[in-house]
This record gives C-alpha cells, structure tokens and sequence, in this order.
C-alpha cells in the first residue's frame, strides 16, 4: 500500500468521530422534538400562604431526627391543585 492510498484512512477516524458524536446528540438530545416548557406552559404566580410558627426546639439532645418529619412522605407533603374548569 502507497502512503497516498492510506491517507483516507487517517481522514476516516475524526470524521466518524464527528459523525458518531453528532448521530449520539441527535438520538439523546433531540432538542427540536423536545417540550418547551419556559415557552408553551402558562403558569400563574399566587402568592404564598402558610404560617411560621414554632413547635419546638432540638438543642443538645441526642435524636438524630425531629419527631413529626415527613420527609419521606412526599404525597402527603405535595398538595396537588386540580383545575376542573378545563
């Protein structure tokens, strides 16, 4: 093989590269099928509710969490809001 015949070879490997990269983005990314949601969603701000009061204090004891925590309670933490006009 001369080296003027093997010089596609070389060219062959960044270019597949390039293509693999771009094919990958493309596949995973795919930006232009992708939901807007800063653009299509209307969200309407209402101003927040709710109360500071405090219910107890957790100084130099030896508990690792407070008593009452819903942590990994989330559905009970997260209150939906149905809309049932639309």
């Amino acid at each position: 093989m001369s080296d003027d015949n093997g010089l596609w070879l070389l060219a062959i490997g960044p270019a597949g590269a390039t293509a693999l990269y771009w094919a990958l983005y493309r596949y995973y990314r795919n930006t232009d099928k992708s939901h807007a949601f800063e653009h299509e969603t209307a969200v309407e701000a209402q101003p927040v509710t709710g109360s500071d009061e405090k219910v107890g204090e957790n100084n130099g004891t030896q508990e690792t969490s407070i008593s009452g925590n819903n942590v990994s309670a989330y559905r009970t933490r997260v209150e939906r809001v149905r809309d049932d006009a639309g």
